[in-house]
Parts: structure tokens; C-alpha cells; sequence
């Protein structure tokens, strides 16, 4: 994969295809390989750009503080890309939230599949997952947590593995165990961003959502839908929190013409 080198470090990223930039950005359990299903669709009409946050696949941990919203600027610099359409998975769809507050002008349209709310009033079933993250890493078991965060964001509450498609769980392990290695590094350098106004965003947005998903994310999602002007919830039926793994070519029938139309 390409690189792209500064002062803190490394980012890890990939292009394909042809057409106007579209930028993926993927959850906090997972890296650029999420989107593997989904980006042959897109890369017939658009460049697609996908990279690792730090600390995921194969960007580093930072050498020092650092913000994820300048680090997409950065990525768009480097690759003299000046206005793009943006896509960001849960944690991913919270960096592209606030990127495209914090730089209105250069999004053209902004897609938010399963996407965290600041400050939540998250349930007990969510605390019960930290909460079970949190004791499996302080007690040195790493596969535990692996096992916690794939029953959570892969699985999900509404159904059991056997219903999860064959391979998925053993692509999304290396990820997770990534992320998780270097989650106390990540955290450490990590600067607190504002939460922007998402109420005050004009370009076209879609929020998606898995109908097998956690309670509290599906309420999320309705909240942004509410919250941004204009916004279209597009609900998918087979997914839980990880739409582009669990129905990428549902996901790829929604994104195409939304883009098309933006």
C-alpha cells in the first residue's frame, strides 16, 4: 500500500479505479479491507479512496497528538484531492461527521453508515461491553476481547453465528486484534475534537443503518437523520453494525445512485 509519511508518522491508504473521489473510512474494529466487497461497484464510476486510521491495518500508532479530522485533511492534500464525496462506518462515520463540519467546503456529499452520537447515554447492554472489553485487556487476555468485540459489532444482539456469513468473523479477528493491540497507544495521543453542529451541514447526507444492530445505534442513526437537513435513512434488513461486511451489494445498490445524484 501507499504511504503517506509525516511528522507522526505514517498513513496507509489505497486508490482504485477512475471518476470523481469518493473517500471511505472505516469502523474502530476494523481497517480498509471492510470495504473489499463494496469498492469494485464503485470503482466503475469513481476513484475510490481508502485508508487505515492510525493504529489500524497498517498505519502505526502516532508519535504524538494527533486529530483523525487532520489527518483526512492531510490525506486529501497529499493526493491534490479538493472537494470529495465522504463515507464513514461507525467510528469512520463519526471522523467524516466532524470533517465535514470542520471542512464544509470540501465535501460534496456525506454517507454515515451506523455512526456513534457524542456524549450518548449509551444502555446497560453497552456499558455490560466495555465494560467486559475493559476486564478481558486488563487481565492480558486479548483473544477474550477479540471474541467481545466481534460478538458485539459482528453478530450484534438479533441473531446468532450461524446466521453470520461464512469467513466473516475470521477476516474481521486480525483487524480487531490490531485495533485492540494498539487502542491504549492510540488513546494516549488521541486529541478531544469539539463535536461540530451537524445541524448546520448543507451538503446532501445519507444515514445508513442495520436492522439487526445494537438499539442504541439504530436510535443514533434516526437521530442524524433527524438532525441534518435534508438527510435520507436508508435501513438494511441482513446487517447488524458492519453494513459494508454484512450486505455489501445492498449497500453498494444504495450508495451508487445517492452518489450519482451528489
Amino acid at each position: 500500500m501507499p504511504e503517506l509519511a509525516d511528522d507522526l508518522g505514517l498513513l496507509s491508504y489505497v486508490v482504485t479505479g477512475d471518476g470523481p473521489p469518493v473517500v471511505l473510512v472505516h469502523a474502530g474494529v476494523a481497517d480498509h479491507r471492510m470495504w473489499d466487497a463494496v469498492v469494485p461497484a464503485l470503482a466503475e464510476r469513481y476513484t475510490v479512496v481508502r485508508y487505515d486510521l492510525r493504529g489500524f491495518g497498517g498505519s502505526p500508532p502516532p508519535a504524538a497528538p494527533f486529530d483523525e479530522t487532520d489527518d483526512l485533511r492531510r490525506l486529501l492534500d497529499h493526493l491534490g484531492l479538493d472537494r470529495v464525496r465522504l463515507v464513514g462506518a461507525s467510528w469512520g462515520g463519526r471522523v467524516a461527521a466532524e470533517f465535514a463540519c470542520a471542512h464544509p467546503g470540501r465535501v460534496r456529499s456525506l454517507v454515515l453508515l451506523s455512526p456513534p452520537w457524542p456524549g450518548y447515554d449509551w444502555s446497560a447492554d453497552m456499558i455490560a461491553y466495555d465494560e467486559a472489553e475493559t476486564a478481558a485487556l486488563a487481565a492480558g487476555d486479548l483473544d477474550t476481547a477479540v471474541d467481545v468485540n466481534l460478538d458485539m459489532w459482528l453478530r450484534g444482539p438479533a441473531r446468532g453465528w450461524d446466521e453470520v456469513a461464512d469467513g466473516l468473523a475470521d477476516a474481521l479477528r486480525g483487524p480487531v486484534r490490531t485495533s485492540l493491540v494498539h487502542q491504549e497507544a492510540v488513546g494516549a495521543q488521541s486529541r478531544d475534537t469539539p463535536a461540530g453542529d451537524v445541524t448546520a451541514l448543507s451538503v446532501p447526507a445519507l444515514v445508513g443503518i442495520g436492522r439487526l444492530d445494537v438499539p442504541d445505534f439504530q436510535a443514533i442513526a434516526r437521530r442524524y437523520a433527524a438532525a441534518i437537513p435534508g438527510a435520507t435513512l436508508a435501513e438494511f434488513d441482513g446487517a447488524a453494525h458492519l453494513i459494508a461486511l454484512d450486505t455489501p451489494a445492498e449497500l453498494a445498490a444504495v450508495l451508487l445512485p445517492f452518489l450519482d445524484r451528489t
